[in-house]
């Protein structure tokens, strides 16, 4: 009977969701067949990878997939690294000194510079290409959506928020902010599956087939990304006049050493930036945690950035179907991943999820997976406004809204998977 109860509240908690994504723009009409069809695709999808044995199989391949993956880029990262990515210790270390031999830099993170690059490669052999286009005509008839939004939106589930709306560039600049807002919030809702390795990584030892979770939660944050940025900013409906200018190519590389050239620059980018954000953002929380122990103890304890964040967000994760016991933890996971970002906050969820239950952590793991957090707004306005600098100002205008429907995309997200019975998954 609980767990019907939280079924029901995750369910509802849908509909709130989206409530609230349409009290904070203009109030116009409810598009009653977008937000039933939105919530039910999501619903479909989920069920239906997690059923359906040849979808259920691709899933639980990915975990092998990435394991793999992690193995041919060990060999790599030991080649160049040596000990500090794993190989053979010239030493020896002290059991009693603490601590331990896994170095984040050097052993989980290298992963994110090869996939990037055999991301680029994928798509330069048309592999991404084919998928990215397949979700994308899904999309546009499902949803309604323009053939540029649609592919805008589908390339988001493969690729980074700065990447995939390169595809669309000879678009952007005589797009509707309707749909210029609704490829930010999808770019802020999803992850790119140069990190998805990474994260499943952390999550290893707190969720089962963590891969597939990860590659489901981007799946389907695109339906509640394209309500609630219809939702905040409602646009019209696409003509067919519209649809015939809309031959968008998608020509990113010359060959397929521009390729693999490219995707290592740009994975050596987003190592370096998960690195020193990852740093700075640490500091800053210690930082915090000090000033804030210097004031009186609250409800007994001291104050702490995890306990303010955990008030905060404890209403709004209660919504996606966590009991109130566990809203406060689960409230500061993802409070972390809107200050700081997403890594930061599965790796917290990693050192605190056995304190969760499974299904809590289970919405939580589809709730964090997203890009929607503060840093990552810099990182898509210099990505959009470099290659649309026309439209400037209308993308600095658009961010911080985008934030926030991005934000509750994966909320809604992570309501959905919490309305499927937790057998669904095992």
């Amino acid at each position: 009977m609980d767990d019907l109860l939280l079924q029901g509240r995750s369910f509802a908690g849908l509909f709130l969701l989206a409530g609230i994504a349409w009290l904070l723009g203009p109030r116009k009409k409810l598009p009653i067949v977008l937000l039933v069809g939105a919530i039910a695709l999501q619903l479909v999808i989920a069920t239906l990878l997690y059923t359906v044995a040849p979808f259920r199989a691709f899933l639980q391949s990915l975990t092998g997939v990435v394991a793999v993956l992690q193995e041919v880029t060990n060999e790599g990262a030991q080649f160049v690294f040596g000990y500090l990515a794993g190989g053979a210790i010239p030493f020896e270390i002290d059991p009693e000194a603490g601590g331990g031999t896994f170095l984040f830099a050097f052993q989980a993170l290298p992963m994110v510079i090869v996939l990037s690059a055999l991301s680029a490669l994928l798509w330069r052999w048309r592999v991404l290409e084919v998928l990215v286009r397949g979700f994308a005509f899904a999309f546009q008839r499902l949803l309604n959506l323009s053939g540029s939004a649609s592919l805008g939106a589908a390339a988001n589930i493969f690729l980074g928020m700065t990447e995939s709306p390169v595809l669309i560039r000879p678009r952007l600049p005589d797009m509707s902010r309707s749909d210029l807002f609704l490829i930010m919030t999808v770019g802020f809702s999803t992850v790119a599956g140069s990190v998805m390795a990474l994260y499943v990584s952390q999550l290893s030892g707190i969720i089962d087939g963590a891969a597939g979770h990860i590659f489901t939660a981007s799946l389907i944050s695109v339906p509640a990304a394209v309500l609630l940025s219809r939702l905040m900013m409602p646009g019209d409906a696409p003509t067919p006049e519209a649809e015939a200018k809309e031959k968008v190519p998608t020509q990113i590389y010359h060959s397929s050493m521009d390729a693999l050239t490219t995707g290592v620059s740009d994975g050596m980018r987003l190592y370096f930036n998960i690195i020193f954000m990852l740093l700075v953002f640490t500091a800053l929380v210690a930082l915090l945690n000090v000033m804030l122990g210097l004031a009186p103890d609250m409800f007994g304890a001291p104050l702490s950035v995890d306990r303010i964040l955990g008030w905060l967000f404890a209403p709004i994760v209660w919504l996606a179907g966590v009991p109130w016991s566990e809203a406060t933890q689960a409230g500061s996971l993802m409070g972390l991943k809107t200050a700081l970002n997403e890594v930061y906050a599965y790796d917290r969820l990693a050192q605190i999820g056995n304190e969760l239950s499974p299904r809590t952590s289970l919405i939580m793991t589809y709730a964090l997976c997203g890009f929607a957090n503060f840093s990552s707004v810099g990182i898509l306005t210099g990505g959009l406004v470099a290659i649309a600098p026309s439209r400037r100002e209308d993308i600095l205008q658009l961010a911080p809204k985008a934030l926030i429907s991005g934000t509750l995309a994966t909320l809604m997200t992570g309501a959905a998977i919490g309305v499927l019975p937790q057998g669904l998954f095992g």
